[in-house]
């Protein structure tokens, strides 16, 4: 019986539905990947905070924490006896960390983050339950110039990765719900056109709007590129609070066609699944060709345990999909050092940008033993001479 024989029949290698192992290279890339994206988050300003894995349920699921309590795995506290919540979004975190520990910090206050996340179910787009995130909040600013300075942060972070084809899906969750209110909707004829919308479903939507269906269907309609989508929404006729909504997110998509006037942008007008705490613009984060989200974010309010409700917005990178983006990572020189190798040379080799390998024992063949232990190079008579492939 082999050793992956006995672990598999002992149980050892069953993991849960939704985790997995990260092995080589892959975990590696991925560090290198989240390093990169940190490093051009800091550049732009914002500062690295690191919550902990774990916090008591009633500050990590409040504000925005609300939206993901039934993806929260809950345990008891063995020390204080209350219940704590393993954390399924870092976002909350953050925005904690900002309204308390760093209340008296400037504003408009930028903060950057990257951890791993842990959900109670995945979904068919993304089954994955356990994976990594990297993202911004920018906290006490309600200026466009503030939603346009995420939505352009995360496109270049993305780009500055290599990853290509990108579309930016941007969307005011509040838009139809003030056109509603606006209306004079009521609550039980809201929810069928409200699922409609979700769906898409023109014909679905001229049936539950009634004598508003008119509206609805051109809101529809109106989705597509931020050039053609804003001026038909502005010709629309709507109430007032509505069209100050649709303003606000031309005057974003005009500074960000000012400032980065290659991105892609579209518009959905009737978009709100996963924005439910949102309260402006927000958006979502695609690659043509790439299953899922990239990463998506918005505006929302921060609250703090005084009630006190702070503007901010910001944006999440799924490290899971934006690896299914990327190349495959490349591979590592290694270079083997046969067993007995002045030690000084293996630090000389790693100086200049080597991986190197260095034997335990006495080798019978040192080629057969460095093509053993994956190496591209063999440290041999003072030079380093690359291995032909087999």
């Amino acid at each position: 019986m082999t050793i992956s024989q006995l672990y598999d029949d002992a149980g050892y290698a069953l993991l849960p539905a939704g985790l997995r192992d990260s092995l080589p290279p892959e975990a590696a890339h991925e560090a290198a990947i989240k390093e990169q994206l940190i490093a051009i988050l800091a550049a732009k300003g914002y500062e690295r905070v690191k919550p902990p894995l774990l916090e008591f349920e009633d500050s990590l699921l409040t504000g925005p924490g609300e939206q993901v309590a039934q993806q929260t795995f809950r345990l008891m506290d063995p020390v204080s006896q209350r219940m704590m919540g393993l954390r399924a979004d870092m976002t909350p975190q953050v925005a904690r960390i900002a309204t308390t520990r760093l209340a008296l910090a400037p504003r408009p206050l930028r903060l950057c983050y990257a951890g791993e996340i842990l959900r109670v179910r995945g979904n068919q787009l993304r089954p994955e339950r356990q994976f990594a995130q990297v993202g911004v909040e920018l906290l006490g600013s309600l200026s466009p110039a503030a939603d346009a300075e995420v939505v352009e942060l995360a496109a270049e972070a993305l780009q500055s990765v290599g990853i290509k084809n990108l579309s930016i899906d941007l969307c005011s969750p509040t838009l139809v719900g003030c056109i509603l209110d606006e209306l004079g909707v009521s609550e039980a004829l809201r929810r069928p056109l409200r699922a409609a919308l979700d769906r898409k479903d023109v014909a679905a939507v001229k049936s539950a709007a009634g004598k508003h269906a008119p509206l609805f269907d051109a809101l529809l309609r109106a989705a597509g590129l931020a050039e053609e989508a804003l001026p038909a929404l502005r010709s629309l006729s709507l109430p007032q609070p509505a069209r100050q909504l649709i303003e606000q997110l031309n005057e974003v998509v005009a500074q960000l066609r000012r400032e980065a006037p290659d991105l892609r942008l579209t518009v959905d007008p009737v978009e709100h699944r996963g924005y439910e705490y949102q309260t402006g613009l927000s958006f979502t984060l695609f690659a043509r060709g790439v299953r899922g989200e990239l990463g998506r974010g918005g505006r929302y309010r921060a609250a703090a345990s005084d009630g006190y409700e702070e503007p901010a917005t910001g944006f999440t990178l799924f490290m899971d999909t934006l690896l299914r983006a990327l190349p495959p990572p490349q591979r590592t020189r290694r270079c083997y050092l046969p067993h007995g190798t002045d030690p000084e040379e293996g630090r000389r080799l790693r100086a200049s940008g080597w991986v190197t390998v260095a034997g335990l024992e006495a080798e019978d063949s040192v080629v057969d033993e460095a093509r053993r232990l994956k190496c591209s190079h063999l440290f041999e008579a003072g030079q380093v001479r690359e291995l032909e492939s087999e």
